[in-house]
């Protein structure tokens, strides 16, 4: 099992130093809807960082919206092409999905045309990601941040319905707690489980908290679970608390 981060691209020396195995930044950070200079020096930066980006969340700007009666088909198009190619160009493996505002339903939207909406945006990614060996992961929400996606099971759900092989799902300790989801899911859907965010109690970093570790830990055994584990946590001084967190996590994960 690899454990790593949620940090930006200039916080990749700390994480280094701290002992993980990899960093997760933001797919906006590589300027989907840009060309130049920029985007050239953004991609050098992260191909050159000291640990693998061997993962990517913020997929969507919130102002890219995928749902509702303003859906742009060629701007989402096109940003999707770009962010997949400038992720298979940096060498990440996983894009996660969670893009809260960008997925959420407008008020008297109807449910089933955003779901309908939702899928097609995904098969538009699936057919992007198709020839990059990168695995796009449905990463279910709190109701505090989204309105649609609460759980593993509603993630699965729709990965089922699109039935593509790079488009599975995200378990993330953090929004389970909240939604009071049991860890249970993680066993029951682990086929397609195939990244796992955490954090620890008010979202802090893992092991400063009373999250149900233990559970947790013996879950992920249960479900043979030997794929990558990020923090994604409020740091209030990530420098002097990441490395407890990573001891933390490589003592209790086992």
């Amino acid at each position: 099992m690899r454990i790593g981060c949620c940090c930006n691209i200039e916080e990749a020396s700390i994480a280094l130093a701290a002992g993980f195995d990899f960093i997760e930044c933001k797919v906006t950070s590589l300027l989907p809807e840009e060309n130049g200079d920029a985007v050239s020096a953004m991609l050098a930066q992260h191909k050159a960082a000291p640990l693998p980006v061997a993962a990517l969340n913020v997929f969507l700007p919130g102002a890219l919206k995928i749902v509702g009666p303003e859906v742009d088909a060629g701007r989402i198009g096109r940003y999707v092409d770009n962010a997949l190619a400038r992720v298979q160009e940096i060498g990440s493996e996983i894009i996660v999905f969670g893009s809260g505002v960008a997925r959420a339903i407008p008020d008297g939207f109807p449910a089933e045309e955003a779901r309908k909406q939702i899928i097609a945006f995904l098969h538009r990614v699936a057919d992007a990601a198709e020839d990059t060996g990168v695995t796009v992961v449905i990463e279910p929400l709190n109701r505090k941040e989204s309105n649609v996606i609460h759980s593993v099971a509603e993630g699965v759900s729709l990965a089922e319905a699109v039935n593509r092989p790079n488009i599975q799902v995200l378990a993330d300790f953090y929004h389970m707690d909240e939604e009071q989801e049991p860890l249970a899911q993680i066993l029951e859907y682990q086929k397609w489980i195939k990244h796992i965010h955490v954090a620890d109690t008010g979202r802090r970093a893992p092991g400063s908290g009373h999250y149900p570790y233990a559970e947790f830990a013996d879950t992920l055994r249960q479900a043979r679970y030997e794929r990558m584990v990020s923090i994604e946590c409020r740091w209030e001084d990530f420098q002097a608390e990441a490395a407890p967190a990573l001891e933390f996590l490589r003592r209790t994960l086992g």
